[in-house]
């Protein structure tokens, strides 16, 4: 499955694997020379601790690089602003509650809750994805159903 990416998260993503690969190796690297000189490797605690960290970087860079390999950009120029899509900003109503929500749909990288950013490979993020205004879509969540509809559709200018 391709994961949709803007292109500054990509490039963010991308700049993070190139620190890894390069500096972070090294300095990894130098940590691990560092402990082999004092001596006896099965008690040396510096040592196992430095490799466990080069095992814990080289998980790292294989993530990124699998990640990165599926990664497709977002195109804003295939944006058909009357649709849901990546980044649109929309704002529902939960028919059962009556309460108003307001969500901006963002790649799974990006998502934090909090601030009102849901991943569109989350089951609200999916089920919201291609509907337009007046749309009501029921989705199922840990939680129990959600019938929300779709009030308004905003994408950044």
């Amino acid at each position: 499955m391709s994961r949709i990416l803007t292109r500054e998260a990509f490039e963010r993503l991308r700049e993070e694997l190139h620190y890894l690969k390069t500096q972070r190796r090294q300095e990894v690297a130098a940590a691990i020379a560092e402990a082999r000189e004092k001596g006896d490797l099965s008690e040396n605690a510096e040592y196992k601790a430095a490799r466990e960290e080069q095992r814990l970087l080289e998980a790292r860079i294989a993530e990124l690089e699998a990640f990165l390999a599926e990664a497709q950009v977002w195109d804003p120029t295939q944006l058909d602003p009357s649709r849901v899509g990546l980044l649109a900003t929309v704002r529902l109503l939960n028919r059962k509650t009556r309460q108003e929500l307001v969500y901006t749909l963002v790649p799974a990288v990006e998502a934090q809750i909090r601030e009102g950013k849901i991943s569109v490979e989350s089951p609200v993020g999916r089920a919201l994805l291609g509907r337009r205004v007046g749309e009501v879509v029921t989705i199922q969540v840990p939680a129990g159903v959600l019938e929300l509809e779709i009030l308004h559709i905003q994408y950044p200018a």
